[in-house]
């Protein structure tokens, strides 16, 4: 028996098929693998990696089998150059196992709940839709996958639903066929693993069973996809996908914006959501948009609360916005004050708005441009650390976020 599926929206680890042969590259994968093939500045993989670490993912698990060592030499750049910091690990295949065996020879190493994915495909939709649907999942679902309708769908076998339930696998349509493809990216419990063998495909062999039993849901998303196994589509990759990858983003006071100001809340039972404010988390994230929290928690250093109560809560919004259908991709908080009680926060910082430290520090992570990004405040130090950033601002007095965000967020820089 496994266990019934969490309550929790948020994922922390995610495993990655990174063991493909890449054969039909020919000499561009003769002596790198497929993932780590470069893509604008960096390895795709890195790309990949960058989109999963919005979503929550801190513990990420390369499946690797051909050119294990380039990927493992490569892995070390790829973690230091991530706006978050996880951890990266690699469980190498014994032999040529399948996309199943790989999770198979995996299976000590896997939390109760993970993501899995393919290293040669990216599609920019909104993760928290899997993750939101799976919470409601009854016991018997084995797991979910990301389905993304295309107008040609010959290059890929497609999948048949019945409302979410997926009941069959087909293969590949005529050229030209629409239909609704298999994207790559799956949320599964431990209970795969009984529907596993030592060298199986997940895709050929695994899924269709899945299907045939009832235990297999769908998300269909919406969002840019690229697969890069085949030489156009890696040229394509090489500008589309940077262009698309730095984007806009959406900074988000907490008290006061988020929250209603209650005055130093920092903990669950006195935090009260703003009308409008998950909407609005929710709708940035489906406009592509990165959502980030800045603030400050003078809290900590007049010793109402602590910094792990801080960051406990903080978590908790991000998991409350992601079961929502949102995301916060990052955020950064400043616990100091030059008036504190608490000796070790009894300090000025640069960090503290109205100084614009944590914007900075989130514009450097992220590899942002100002121009491209808005701040909503509900203080004169919101808009004035935002300025110093170089942040078009917006003062929030109240009301309904999401009515006064829409009209932020609609506009194309």
């Amino acid at each position: 028996m496994h266990a019934a599926p969490s309550s929790s929206a948020t994922v922390r680890q995610c495993a990655i098929l990174v063991g493909g042969l890449g054969t039909r590259l020919g000499a561009l994968t003769a002596a790198t693998p497929k993932p780590i093939l470069p893509c604008g500045d960096r390895p795709f993989l890195s790309w990949l990696m960058r989109e999963y670490v919005r979503f929550g993912v801190t513990d990420f698990l390369l499946l690797t089998g051909h050119l294990s060592a380039e990927i493992e030499t490569a892995a070390t750049t790829i973690q230091a150059s991530l706006p978050k910091h996880c951890t990266v690990s690699l469980s190498e295949e014994p032999f040529r196992a399948g996309t199943g065996g790989a999770v198979y020879h995996a299976r000590d190493r896997l939390d109760e709940r993970f993501l899995l994915c393919n290293g040669d495909s990216l599609l920019d939709g909104n993760i928290a839709n899997l993750l939101a649907s799976a919470c409601a999942d009854d016991a018997d679902v084995v797991g979910r996958m990301v389905l993304r309708r295309l107008e040609d769908a010959s290059r890929f076998g497609v999948v048949r639903l019945d409302g979410d339930r997926v009941t069959a696998f087909h293969e590949r349509p005529p050229a030209g066929s629409a239909g609704t493809i298999n994207a790559g990216i799956y949320l599964f419990n431990r209970g795969l693993i009984d529907a596993l063998e030592p060298a199986c495909s997940l895709e050929r062999d695994v899924m269709p069973k899945l299907a045939e039993r009832g235990r297999l849901r769908g998300t269909v998303c919406d969002g840019y996809f690229r697969d890069i196994g085949v030489p156009e589509d890696f040229a394509r990759a090489q500008h589309e996908i940077p262009a698309l990858l730095h984007r806009q983003a959406l900074f988000l006071d907490r008290d006061g914006v988020i929250n209603i100001d209650h005055g130093y809340v920092g903990t669950r039972d006195r935090f009260e959501w703003v009308d409008g404010a998950l909407d609005t988390i929710r709708l940035a994230t489906r406009l592509g948009r990165h959502v980030f929290i800045v603030t400050n928690q003078s809290g900590v250093a007049r010793g109402f609360y602590t910094e792990d109560d801080v960051r406990a809560l903080l978590n908790w919004i991000g998991d409350e916005a992601r079961r929502h259908g949102g995301t916060i991709d990052d955020l950064r908080y400043c616990p100091f004050h030059p008036d504190g009680t608490v000796p070790a926060y009894r300090q000025a910082s640069d960090w503290r708005k109205p100084a614009p430290g944590m914007l900075h520090d989130l514009i450097k992570a992220w590899e942002l441009d100002p121009a491209r990004c808005d701040m909503i405040g509900d203080q004169p130090t919101d808009l004035q650390a935002a300025a110093a950033a170089g942040v078009p601002a917006h003062l929030f007095q109240g009301g309904n976020l999401l009515e006064f965000a829409r009209p932020i967020l609609d506009k194309v820089a």
